[in-house]
């Protein structure tokens, strides 16, 4: 483990570093393991120091390393001035205490903190609490901003994008990188929407500029990993996985993907299917944690032992609403994620009476009339990836009677139709005990 850079910012000096200091600081400690290590015994070794600056220092050193609760009990012991009552409102907006968060940033303004930062640190603090409301009216009083402030535009294209607004949220992540070409969250979340809209080709173009500054940028990494693994350019794939582990070698999540991308290099034809059971499995025991939601939203679903991708696969849309303070906020940021895995709601119960369905249809003398009930239903109801999908809007087929008269040659003949896409189709219509037209 080495760190990218050395850093010449000490939080621990007779003068307290800027907030932009404090913020390159935090950048530099999370940009390998061995950084967030040697930065934390630095603060274990001030923890014990008393007085107001060195309680300033500490809690703030503390927050970079989310030890929340400390935090606030250190923060509590320093002078009040715009770096304390800030910090204080991170931890406390990152512990659920959103009012308590909301009340500190606004006095924060009585020692000079800059109004822009506070209104917009306001903004993200009612996002956060699901109160939309909050948050439109606090960026309502910057619109004076427009095309000025890239920080407001990509607060604004958040809130959009929790509303379910993407186009719009897209159109404000574009314009702030135009203010600001190197805004990173502004690419990431831009390279995300278009991932998730299918758009594959302009997602790694916006993770590959994210990929080639400093700090490492662990999540646009690993989503760049799984868009190259997608097209077969597993060398690419696992360079940038190979890049996470060189400066986060225990990153759990690298390793189980590393291992992924080495064994698909000499997967054979024949055992695509295990590798795609091995892939799923991995996705369906993602905890939820590892996914960005309110709290609201978490405490809900922890409340209902929901700890996992595949514990939600396994509750449909009615039963979550019908969950005391589960709402429909709740509900969109649920499905955003799952939109994000290329599932929904339901999901696994809907493939179990597929397939109870097929083993029906197989067993009993009506399976030909049960055969022409489902060729006539959408393709749209095989829930196939977006690349699957254009391919087959590219044939003009629209039904599952449409699909099974293709062959497997007809289909890899369509461009960017590979064979893990095939594979996704002969699964999914194999689920329901139907397969591709043969030539034999």
């Amino acid at each position: 483990m080495e760190p990218i850079t050395e850093c010449q910012i000490d939080l621990f000096a007779n003068n307290l570093p800027s907030m932009d200091e404090i913020k390159e600081l935090s950048e530099f400690v999370h940009s390998s393991e061995a950084n967030l290590i040697a930065f934390g015994k630095q603060v274990e070794e001030n923890i014990s120091r008393t007085g107001q600056k060195a309680s300033l220092a500490t809690g703030i050193g503390l927050f970079i390393l989310g030890r929340n609760g400390e935090v606030v009990e250190k923060l509590q012991k320093a002078k009040d001035c715009k770096e304390k009552l800030i910090y204080l409102a991170f931890a406390l907006r990152r512990m659920g205490r959103f009012d308590e968060a909301i009340e500190n940033l606004q006095k924060a303004i009585d020692y000079e903190a800059d109004p822009l930062n506070i209104a917009l640190e306001k903004a993200a603090t009612y996002r956060y609490a699901s109160n939309f409301d909050g948050a439109a009216k606090e960026l309502k009083t910057l619109a004076n901003f427009e095309n000025v402030s890239a920080e407001y535009h990509y607060q604004l294209g958040r809130l959009q994008e929790t509303q379910g607004l993407y186009d719009k949220a897209m159109d404000d992540y574009k314009i702030a990188l135009e203010l600001s070409p190197n805004h990173q969250r502004a690419l990431f979340h831009l390279a995300y929407r278009c991932d998730l809209s299918g758009d594959e080709e302009a997602a790694i173009d916006y993770y590959r500029q994210i990929a080639s500054t400093a700090p490492v940028y662990v999540s646009a990494l690993l989503n760049l990993a799984v868009l190259y693994e997608d097209t077969g350019e597993f060398d690419k794939a696992a360079r940038c996985i190979d890049k996470v582990l060189r400066y986060h070698p225990n990153h759990q999540r690298a390793i189980l993907f590393k291992k992924d991308i080495e064994s698909s290099k000499t997967m054979f034809y024949d055992e695509e299917k295990e590798k795609k059971k091995d892939r799923k499995t991995q996705i369906l025991e993602t905890p939820i944690s590892d996914f960005e939601l309110s709290v609201r939203s978490r405490n809900c679903l922890k409340k209902m032992n929901i700890e996992t991708i595949g514990d939600l696969l396994n509750i449909t849309e009615v039963e979550l609403l019908s969950y005391k303070n589960f709402g429909e906020t709740s509900l969109r940021e649920i499905k955003v994620v799952l939109e994000s895995k290329r599932l929904h709601l339901g999901m696994a119960l809907e493939e179990k009476q597929l397939a109870a369905a097929a083993a029906e249809t197989f067993d009993h003398s009506s399976s030909k009339e049960e055969d022409e009930g489902l060729s006539n239903k959408p393709v749209d109801d095989l829930q196939l990836s977006v690349r699957a999908r254009k391919c087959l809007q590219k044939l003009n087929i629209h039904t599952i009677g449409d699909l099974i008269r293709r062959t497997e040659a007809e289909l890899l003949g369509v461009k960017n139709f590979g064979v893990t896409s095939l594979n996704e189709i002969k699964k999914a219509i194999g689920n329901l005990g139907l397969s591709l037209r043969s030539l034999d």
